[in-house]
């Protein structure tokens, strides 16, 4: 049966619509892992001689486990950030006679495969080789102790998967939870009860009583087996529905009419952000990293990297811009082989897409001006990336949008939802965020600073007057790739 589900998942991932930039993405992700890699290797064989050199006196492994605690917090944190849950399609198989415990089985079983899981063994495993080597414990000792590490890493593996099954569609009842650590950690900063310190304790009675390793490896079973019933009460088509009464929500917007010929498009996405959680979080978002200035501005040690205050304004002023922009059309994947039906010039549908998110940056300029207390060079900074990310970024973004082929669930919690990504979302912050630092730094070295600002502003100036002509020919790639991005469209958005 193992053999069958993991023969539709490859069937899946070859036959899917995306499937060029799926195996790009994976390309990238696998340089990427390959760094990782070396880095985690790297210091698990450079661990116990780095303790020895810097730390004398102390004993490696048992200093190691004082600070196990941290690392299994921090391992947690972002594996809840960056790993992404193992899914399957299960309403094709509810017609088959299929147990679905095989298949929820399946589906954890699959988690173990994480390259998430895989990063910590590259510590452990050499630095446990260091001390057997070393011969300050037995050999059965560490192996216990190793086994003990690997029962508490796949102990986070399951954790993060209660975690984001249960608090990622309600990031609020999460915050009791983050509370309670930052109190503990609080504490163990304070001395006033050092949890990281009982906590290695409790390892090292594992170096005297080895057979207390199969504590962790029961702790995993637990997760698992939580994990096994939640998943299998789940198991249901009308699993997920929700006996919530809502008042309606009838705001028309109808102020849109004085655009004339776009009203109609503006009002759709004005409704789509209104209404649904994935783009109205969008919205509040982009007002949060408003403050993302406060970080930078004021820091002594920026003062004498201007590019850096360009890679600043071009994020706060299009934070909106990008977060919604990546997405263009996946927002309207739904209904948008209704669109491309219907007599609807793809030219009105991206101008109106193009003159709302410029209306964002417009807003978002604005609501910067208060970054004039660090002085007139931070807020022109600010005003000229806004200029910029309205005439050169926003056409980057549409014509990207022609490369999506994921479909996104406007109802999902867009915190740390990878749902809708794909190689364009990443590729693509390259030109947005690297393009004007490059070009920047190259005039503002050779030149001047006043000259690369200039620059940025010309850019983005013709960048405006040129729009026209950029939205005729973004609309003729959006017509090539129209059958394509339908396709891709009715396929599911993970």
């Amino acid at each position: 049966m193992f053999k069958r589900l993991f023969s539709l998942e490859w069937k899946s991932f070859f036959r899917s619509a995306s499937l060029g930039k799926s195996i790009g993405l994976k390309i990238l992700m696998g340089f990427l892992g390959l760094y990782f890699t070396a880095a985690f290797l790297m210091f698990g064989i450079g661990l116990y001689p780095l303790i020895i050199e810097y730390f004398p006196g102390e004993e490696p492994l048992y200093l190691v486990n004082r600070f196990v605690l941290a690392w299994l917090v921090l391992e947690l944190a972002y594996r809840f950030l960056l790993q992404n849950l193992p899914i399957m399609d299960i309403k094709p198989l509810m017609l088959l006679p299929i147990n679905k415990r095989k298949v929820v089985n399946f589906v954890l079983l699959k988690s173990l495969y994480s390259f998430f899981n895989f990063l910590p063994l590259l510590i452990i495993i050499p630095f446990g080789i260091y001390n057997i080597y070393k011969q300050t414990f037995s050999t059965a000792t560490i192996l216990a102790w190793m086994v003990a590490m690997i029962g508490l890493t796949l102990s986070v593996n399951f954790a993060n998967f209660i975690i984001k099954k249960n608090f990622t569609d309600n990031i609020k009842a999460l915050i009791p939870v983050v509370a309670s650590i930052a109190v503990i950690a609080g504490l163990d900063y304070f001395k006033i009860f050092e949890s990281s310190v009982w906590f290695g304790k409790g390892l090292n009675l594992i170096l005297e009583f080895p057979f207390l390793a199969l504590i962790p490896i029961l702790i995993v079973i637990v997760f698992y087996k939580w994990n096994q019933k939640d998943l299998e009460s789940k198991f249901y088509l009308d699993a997920t529905l929700k006996d919530e009464v809502k008042d309606a929500n009838t705001n028309e917007f109808l102020w849109t009419r004085r655009f004339g010929e776009l009203a109609p498009y503006l009002q759709l996405d004005l409704k789509m952000i209104w209404r649904n959680k994935r783009p109205k979080t969008t919205v509040y978002i982009s007002i949060l990293f408003l403050a993302y200035g406060l970080i930078f501005y004021g820091n002594d040690a920026y003062q004498d990297m201007p590019a850096f205050f360009i890679f600043v304004g071009i994020f706060i002023t299009g934070i909106f811009m990008i977060n919604f922009g990546q997405f263009i059309p996946a927002w309207d994947a739904g209904y948008y082989p209704l669109i491309m039906a219907q007599n609807i010039p793809l030219k009105k549908y991206l101008t109106a897409k193009a003159g709302l998110i410029t209306f964002s940056v417009v807003v978002l300029a604005i609501l910067s001006t208060p970054y004039l207390y660090y002085g007139w060079k931070i807020f022109l900074i600010n005003m000229i990336c806004a200029v910029y990310n309205i005439g050169v970024n926003i056409p980057i973004l549409l014509y990207a949008g022609s490369f999506n082929r994921k479909k996104i669930d406007l109802d999902k919690s867009p915190f740390m939802n990878y749902q809708g990504m794909g190689a364009t979302q990443w590729i693509v912050g390259l030109p947005l965020m690297l393009m004007p630092l490059l070009i920047f730094w190259i005039i503002n070295k050779f030149i001047s600073f006043e000259s690369a600002l200039s620059v940025l502003f010309v850019l983005g100036l013709v960048g405006l007057i040129l729009r026209n002509r950029a939205i005729n020919f973004i609309a003729q790639r959006y017509n090539r790739q129209k059958y394509a991005m339908i396709e891709g469209f009715k396929q599911s958005g993970e």
